[in-house]
């Protein structure tokens, strides 16, 4: 089995890899901070992770996922009171829409979603671990991380401190991406706002601290892949490793990977400028979701993404191109056998693995799968593909859609008995060129979400 290379950002380069540990790859990802509905960049972000674990499971690996839920932080404490909620009230709503969503983009589920309120003591745990070892120390109630102390600081980002550098301590949980600060691992009280029982009086955690304590505590001290977008490298990402390794001694994160910004018609996505969309936006305006999973796989992962509904048509329009090639091949009866076509179709499977092998390269191996459409159709127009062949080919076609999940594969039996007659009427009526009845025919079948299409290998169909 060829192993699967990534770009680990902290290698700065493509690399194999394999898991740590047998057959199972142990990933965290960074999941959703609460306050709000996640936009459309956030799921650039989870469908890359998508992909890479199915591609994985693909390759016959096992994968354990856990994703952390972010229901504590600046903004979800800053939200619920805007609202006069308790934190659990106010971040409820946004949970449950963010797994209706995952099931409406057919993204697979994590193992895995801690919830940072319900793992309080571990990061308790954590941060005097850190006192203890003099990573920690307390200012105005406050424990704070001293950078100075951890000599591997910046070696994710690139960002380093400078010897004299005056470092000031920082109380958010976001900040300035560009300059070195201590920060904050737990906040004390503040009126109004939730707080926990410590060691050191009411407090919170910070927004840092979660990430480390629920990975280590659902995947150990050193575990095989940390993803998330390329925002939260630093200084998210930097200050998880430097809590980690600071408070275990171990590794932390074997492979890092991020994925690029999506910008929306080439500028970065922002409600002042109008351009600020989720999914219900996308809803709203008709458009089927899996569209927005073909255009976010339609780019490599660590290129930035150009949003635009004029993609999102064009993402409609291949999507519908593949399920039009399906059902094509589910017509063909002929009983005669081309070993070309297999071996087109095997070759075609052979460059989409070596794809994405490359770095998850799923532009290049969506590009291998439309070559072989275009070939295929060809050979169809030509009565050269037999139905041994068209079996062979589907079972391909289902093997790459546990990676892709954009198409479909219906058949008769998952349509009601009175839409069956139906089109087994308008078939009577164009053999006996009743044209009129068959037009008529489709066009209530258009309005029951049933579309046609008449080629030589006889009447497909497909929902809408």
């Amino acid at each position: 089995m060829h192993k699967l290379n990534i770009f680990d950002t902290k290698l700065r380069k493509k690399t194999p890899i394999e898991p740590l540990q047998g057959d199972t790859f142990r990933i965290y990802t960074c999941g959703p901070t609460v306050y709000n509905y996640p936009h459309i960049g956030n799921y650039r972000t989870f469908l890359f992770e998508d992909l890479l674990r199915r591609y994985l499971k693909f390759k016959g690996y096992k994968v354990f996922q856990v994703m952390n839920i972010t229901d504590v932080d600046d903004k979800t404490i800053r939200e619920s009171q805007k609202k006069g909620l308790s934190l659990d009230d106010y971040t409820s709503e946004y949970i449950s829409a963010f797994f209706e969503e995952l099931d409406k983009l057919g993204i697979e589920h994590a193992e895995i979603y801690p919830r940072a309120t319900r793992h309080i003591q571990e990061m308790i745990n954590m941060v005097q671990e850190l006192v203890n070892k003099g990573y920690g120390y307390e200012s105005e109630g406050s424990i704070y991380f001293d950078v100075s102390k951890f000599s591997e600081y910046g070696a994710l980002s690139g960002t380093r401190r400078l010897a004299g550098d005056k470092v000031s301590r920082i109380d958010h949980d976001e900040y300035d991406r560009e300059s070195i600060q201590d920060f904050v691992l737990w906040k004390t009280h503040k009126e109004g706002e939730p707080y926990w029982e410590s060691p050191w009086g009411k407090g919170r955690p910070g927004w840092h601290i979660e990430c480390s304590a629920m990975s280590i505590k659902y995947l150990g001290s050193y575990f095989d892949l940390h993803t998330g977008g390329v925002d939260n490298i630093f200084p998210h990402h930097e200050n998880e490793i430097a809590q980690a390794i600071a408070a275990t001694g171990d590794k932390f994160v074997h492979h890092w990977m991020h994925s690029e910004f999506l910008l929306v018609e080439g500028e970065k996505m922002s409600k002042s400028k109008g351009n600020y969309y989720t999914l219900a936006d996308l809803e709203n305006r008709g458009i089927p979701l899996r569209a927005f999973r073909y255009l976010v796989q339609s780019a490599h992962y660590r290129k930035q993404l150009n949003f635009t509904f004029e993609s999102l048509n064009a993402s409609i329009s291949a999507i519908r191109r593949l399920n039009e090639f399906i059902l094509r091949l589910k017509g063909i009866e002929s009983p005669i056998n081309n070993r070309m076509a297999r071996s087109e179709a095997e070759s075609m499977l052979k460059g989409f693995k070596e794809a994405m092998d490359d770095d998850l390269n799923s532009s290049k191996a969506l590009s291998r799968v439309f070559e072989f459409v275009k070939t295929a159709n060809t050979m169809m127009d030509r009565n050269e593909i037999g139905r041994d062949d068209a079996e062979l080919i589907l079972g391909i076609f289902q093997d790459l859609d546990s990676i892709l999940n954009i198409m479909k594969f219906e058949r008769h039996e998952d349509i009601s008995q009175e839409i069956k007659r139906l089109i087994d009427e308008r078939e009577i009526a164009r053999k006996e060129k009743n044209y009129a009845r068959a037009d008529e025919i489709r066009d209530i079948l258009i309005s029951r979400g049933i579309e046609l299409k008449d080629t030589r290998d006889g009447v497909q169909w497909q929902k809408k």
